[in-house]
């Protein structure tokens, strides 16, 4: 593409104390062979030097902008105001977290499928995510699908194609009519709003590794994996999307394989002795789908597990 027929992709990262690995996210933007960009860089009241940083690189490059937050924002709210500092001549928009980066073809190969193909609203592609490259399973050549098989896969087979921010580039025009973009009640609002956008637009997906995701230790991610937050977030998107995506009786199949395997989940949960933070946060989950959680079932869960942990050390002694 030549520079005066490239539609602007605004790129986003915000930034909460990590000017580790801040310098090497901001080369890898300056270092893409697409050209017609501008780079919004939000910091969240950095504690460290990380907004020097953007701001010394600001200084020397006038697509960059940074904007400072008046006060903290909590990670999803964060992006969704960072979502409205982008501009209004934005054709694209792509996240790109602050200890991520993106190969040098990464926003030129994503901008050549969307502009290919108008219904195309989410463009994904495959990641080096920390040593391993995902997600897979999608039939190489073909680079656009429809987006309710793309759900569809994902809610009957646990096909996770999304990856994460990072890895995604989003038409502007959606993000500017779902306001906020980002529904702020889930923790993984990155998922939900694939399921919500996909159901009336097309996915594309380009067969390079395109970014790199670094599993960092930020509080979200570390309440993610101590809560296990992917186990119940999965049971709130089938019960909530699985109506829009399923048949009725692919839906009821689903959630009864589902719930129980998370039942399964919650036993093992109880023998490890989880702490009480841990129980609010999946009891409060399962309210929010009118289900109380069953003792009754738990207990038995548990049991299982201890008689099925029985029976293999009897089959070692054997």
């Amino acid at each position: 593409m030549k520079l005066n027929s490239e539609p602007l992709v605004s790129v986003i990262t915000p930034v909460y104390n990590t000017e580790k690995y801040l310098a090497e996210c901001i080369e890898s933007i300056l270092a893409q062979t697409y050209k017609n960009w501008e780079y919004i860089i939000v910091n969240n009241c950095s504690s460290d030097k990380s907004p020097e940083i953007a701001e010394s690189y600001a200084r020397k490059e006038s697509r960059i902008k940074i904007h400072h937050n008046e006060k903290f924002l909590n990670i999803i709210p964060n992006w969704n105001h960072a979502l409205n500092q982008v501009s209004r001549q934005s054709e694209y928009c792509k996240f790109v977290h602050a200890d991520d980066w993106l190969f040098p073809k990464c926003i030129e190969q994503m901008v050549e499928i969307a502009e290919a193909n108008p219904r195309v609203g989410i463009v994904g592609s495959y990641r080096l995510d920390e040593t391993k490259v995902n997600p897979d399973g999608l039939p190489y050549p073909q680079k656009v699908f429809p987006g309710r098989e793309i759900c569809r896969r994902a809610l009957l087979n646990g096909d996770y194609f999304f990856g994460s921010p990072t890895t995604l580039l989003l038409r502007s025009n959606l993000v500017r009519a779902n306001k906020p973009f980002y529904n702020e009640e889930y923790i993984h609002a990155d998922n939900e709003v694939c399921f919500r956008i996909l159901k009336s637009s097309d996915w594309g997906f380009v067969f390079q590794v395109l970014s790199y995701t670094r599993r960092h230790n930020e509080t979200n991610t570390m309440f993610t994996r101590r809560m296990n937050t992917f186990v119940l977030e999965n049971l709130l998107m089938l019960n909530y999307f699985g109506p829009t995506y399923l048949s009725d009786i692919e839906f009821k199949k689903r959630f009864k394989y589902i719930l129980k395997n998370y039942y399964r989940f919650l036993g093992r949960s109880l023998l490890q002795k989880r702490n009480k933070e841990f129980w609010h946060y999946h009891r409060d989950g399962l309210k929010r789908i009118n289900h109380s959680m069953s003792r009754l079932r738990l207990l038995c869960s548990a049991c299982i597990i201890i008689y099925n942990k029985g029976l293999e050390r009897l089959k070692i002694k054997i």
